[in-house]
């Protein structure tokens, strides 16, 4: 079973009282979100992919029982773009 990193995030409340993150601390780190990519609901979770302000891909989930959020996957855009993939084998 993957691991989830508990996390704090900020959420604005839109016009149907729906919470949409906002931003989301990673500790002491403050990452905004600078796009909610996509988004789906679960019988007890509520899910978003973003878009870090970081450029880093990320999907919380908000637990609906517990009142709590978590990170369940990053990709850092800064190493896809870095390398280009695969090591060439050259040293």
């Amino acid at each position: 079973m993957p691991l989830a990193l508990d996390i704090r995030v900020e959420c604005y409340s839109g016009y149907r009282g729906e919470e949409i993150p906002r931003v989301v601390w990673l500790g002491a780190r403050r990452v905004a979100v600078a796009e909610i990519i996509d988004r789906w609901l679960a019988p007890e979770h509520r899910y978003f992919k973003l878009r870090g302000d970081d450029e880093g891909i990320y999907i919380i989930r908000h637990d609906v029982v517990e009142l709590t959020w978590q990170m369940t996957f990053f990709r850092d855009r800064s190493v896809d773009s870095a390398g280009g993939g695969a090591p060439s084998g050259n040293a």
